[in-house]
């Protein structure tokens, strides 16, 4: 069993830390808050073989507190553990701000100071993290983080405020650093190094990473989901997603209605398509058409269709019978002409997806019935 305390618990790496930590077996946890007696902390310490000290101030409302904070807390963890020959390991977060001149950097390099010295004077495991900005859910807006500030304002519908467009931004996702935090429990992954640092990082600019948050903003307009490839586009979707309000969470999507049924768009991407979805009537035929490019899954999710191909210089038909009771996707090839007709007397419902999103300009789509043939065999 690993003894662990986490002080600033409460806050935003911490909440996230906490969180991983409670999920783990063999790891007891103790939680320092904001707020909480000192002799509680003490208590802890004494039980600790891992402290992760989260706990400090970034926008304090007196700059005296940065010191009494940033380096004054750490200072009493380092004097009650040098007291009771207690040589804990101690992971710190400290900022890339600790290399300027702010009050605020140079209250982290105070700290960071005052554990070097424990270090040497104890042989003790200080492991110290000079984070830039840190952004995921749980993240205080108006508080030391533009990603957090940026994707609340936007998410509520207010004006968000650019100074410098061109600023440049170092970032890390909290699940990176929540991972290599808990790579600390592990002795043998663990180089002993006094700084340390996040393997991934993301560098981008104010006005990119505003362009960004309104293209995901958007894609409930748009329906086109960004590049998730991407790692920090696939991070700040994320992100933005944890600061809706509740009851904003839903979204309505515009159906196209006529009397073969209704047709619904859900998702569209540039890289990887579109999918949606359509009800048809009782005998209703869709399709008779093909395509040269279009590619396309149909998808039986209710009801029972009857799916019919013909390769375009060919005579012979292939025909799928598919029900929603046993659930499979029927790919359509290019040159394909091809039909999908409603064999039952409810209402069917069929989920499909195109590799590529509807260009009304350009729909690669020919007319051609799906016409009875010398060989008709069938599928399903």
């Amino acid at each position: 069993m690993i003894n662990v305390t986490v002080t600033g618990a409460g806050g935003f790496i911490g909440k996230n830390l906490v969180d991983r930590l409670q999920r783990m077996k063999g790891v007891s946890l103790k939680q320092y808050h904001h707020g909480d007696d000192l002799s509680l902390l003490h208590e802890y310490l004494n039980e600790s073989d891992i402290i992760y000290h989260l706990a400090g101030v970034n926008r304090p409302q007196n700059s005296n507190a940065f010191a009494s904070v940033n380096r004054g807390l750490t200072e009493s963890i380092v004097n009650y553990l040098k007291k009771h020959h207690k040589t804990p390991k101690i992971i710190f977060t400290s900022s890339i701000q600790a290399e300027g001149n702010t009050p605020y950097g140079l209250s982290k390099k105070a700290a960071e100071e005052v554990l070097q010295n424990y270090r040497i004077e104890t042989g003790a495991d200080v492991c110290i993290y000079r984070l830039p900005g840190v952004f995921g859910k749980w993240c205080r807006p108006h508080y030391n983080s533009v990603v957090a500030t940026f994707c609340h304002e936007i998410s509520h519908d207010k004006e968000i405020e650019i100074h410098d467009a061109d600023k440049k931004l170092d970032l890390v996702y909290i699940d990176d650093v929540i991972d290599s935090f808990i790579d600390c429990l592990d002795q043998k992954k663990q180089d002993k190094l006094l700084y340390n640092h996040i393997n991934q990082t993301f560098q981008t600019t104010v006005g990119e990473l505003a362009q960004k948050l309104y293209e995901i903003k958007n894609v409930r307009e748009s329906l086109i989901i960004p590049d998730l490839s991407d790692k920090f586009t696939k991070y700040l979707y994320t992100t933005y997603l944890s600061y809706l309000e509740m009851d904003n969470l839903s979204y309505a999507l515009p159906a196209h209605r006529d009397e073969r049924g209704s047709l619904v768009e859900l998702i569209k991407s540039q890289q990887a398509g579109q999918v949606f979805i359509s009800t048809s009537r009782q005998g209703v035929i869709r399709g008779n058409h093909y395509h040269h490019t279009k590619v396309e899954k149909f998808c039986v999710i209710k009801g029972e269709a009857r799916i019919k191909l013909r390769k375009i210089d060919s005579d012979n038909q292939l025909t799928y019978q598919v029900t929603g009771q046993n659930i499979e996707i029927v790919d359509i090839p290019p040159g394909y002409t091809h039909s999908i007709e409603n064999i039952t007397e409810e209402e069917i419902i069929v989920l499909f997806w195109a590799n590529e999103i509807f260009d009304p300009e350009n729909p690669d789509t020919i007319s051609l019935d799906v016409q009875p043939n010398k060989t008709d065999e069938q599928k399903g």
